[in-house]
């Protein structure tokens, strides 16, 4: 299998099975390919860059090694490793406090407290309590596209949600949105190849909630923020190191995920009209081809640190290696999905794991689903007829989190 596109330094992939790249351009844009023939020829591929990682692409390998735990450790879940200053900072922090962002970087047996722990904030109930803001905050940026012809789907609407979303959850102002959204792009997205921006990113996420949790102890409310602080675990109260981590895990987490699935959504009916018209039809059709987006589109590649020697299909990997969760590569497994690459609106039999499997299935599932579901339902109401402006204007980001941070499209038709 070869591949001649650039990629890190510059240096073309030629074969996907020995030398992958996640950031490769092609790769970002459209890896099914990729993925359909490595499940056929070498269904654990190994690559030197970015640090060195395998990376599984069957549904079912994936679901066993969500499991292998802690023989598959979350202590290290980037995609593309810290730069040497960052990987001291992290090692430091984890002596002195232990876990850096409990539950997703923890192994059992600390990992369930802390799962348990958040739980709550996003339980049905608690997300159908949000339903309402996440309808009036659609509502505000509709309002202010509808005198518009053009937009850029991604940047004014599917970005705009999240941010503003996860910041009333967490009790803080959601007029800085655009900052926490900066934010998040720099840790993310842009800082995964800059370990300066990286590195800054993390810091000033770490210093905003460090001064949340100073103005909490002097003000509590029934925040997050608050809620955590009151918490105990194991009858210890929770250190501001461990709180701030938790609200950073929130935060990042809460932003990238789930706005890049509904930029995908929109992505999807601006490109192809005859899912778009029948989902105007058929409005009641929604929640099921949410899925179907959730399966196609999936945004998140976690990583694990292998702690013990794994042999599969015959890759042989060793203590301190890394290995990619490719669940997006999952959810197009021909074993388990029909018809694989196609995007069925309709589709009955969906046992995606776009939310991850395992102990560490995304706590926060409940609420993406709900912000996908008004995020779309209202973007519909009010702009039914809407169409790409032009494919030469998308653009996607890779990596950790797959999804197009650019969709100009018209409003009508």
């Amino acid at each position: 299998m070869t591949d001649t596109s650039k990629n890190e330094n510059g240096c073309p992939v030629h074969d996907w099975a020995t030398d992958y790249d996640v950031m490769d351009e092609g790769y970002t844009r459209n890896p099914a390919p990729i993925w359909a023939e490595l499940r056929q020829k070498c269904p654990v591929a190994h690559t030197t860059r970015w640090g060195g990682s395998w990376m599984p692409t069957r549904y079912a390998d994936i679901q066993e090694m969500a499991n292998m735990v802690p023989t598959l450790s979350s202590r290290a879940i980037s995609v593309i490793p810290p730069d040497p200053v960052l990987r001291e900072e992290l090692i430091a922090e984890l002596k002195a406090y232990g876990t850096e962002s409990p539950p997703i970087t923890s192994d059992p047996p600390e990992h369930s407290p802390y799962k348990r722990l958040i739980l709550p904030f996003f339980s049905p109930r608690a997300v159908a309590g949000y339903a309402a803001m996440t309808e009036e905050i659609c509502r505000g940026l509709l309002d202010e596209l509808k005198d518009r012809d053009t937009a850029d789907a991604a940047v004014e609407y599917a970005q705009q949600i999240p941010p503003r979303v996860i910041a009333y959850i967490l009790g803080i102002d959601m007029g800085r949105a655009a900052e926490f959204t900066q934010w998040t792009q720099e840790l993310l997205e842009l800082g995964q190849t800059d370990p300066e921006l990286r590195r800054a990113a993390r810091t000033k996420i770490r210093t905003f909630f460090f001064d949340q949790i100073e103005h909490r102890k002097q003000n509590p409310g029934h925040d997050v923020i608050s809620l955590l602080l009151d918490a105990e675990v194991e009858g210890r109260r929770l250190s501001d190191h461990t709180v701030a981590g938790i609200c950073n895990l929130l935060l990042v987490a809460g932003i990238d995920t789930t706005w890049s699935s509904i930029g995908s959504a929109l992505y999807h009916f601006a490109t192809h009209p005859e899912d778009r018209k029948r989902l105007v039809a058929e409005p009641d059709l929604l929640p099921v081809a949410v899925e179907e987006v959730l399966r196609y589109y999936s945004p998140v590649t976690m990583a694990r640190k292998v702690t013990a020697e794994v042999c599969m299909h015959g890759a042989e990997m060793k203590p301190g290696d890394k290995l990619l969760m490719t669940f997006p590569a999952a959810n197009r497994d021909p074993e388990v999905f029909e018809r694989p690459d196609e995007f069925v609106i309709d589709r009955q039999q969906n046992r995606h794991i776009a939310f991850g499997t395992g102990i560490h299935r995304c706590a926060g599932s409940n609420l993406a689903r709900m912000e996908l579901l008004v995020g779309l339902r209202l973007w519909f109401e009010r702009f039914p007829d809407f169409s790409l402006a032009g494919e030469e204007g998308v653009t996607w980001a890779g990596g950790q989190v797959r999804g197009p941070r650019n969709v100009p499209v018209r409003l009508s038709a």
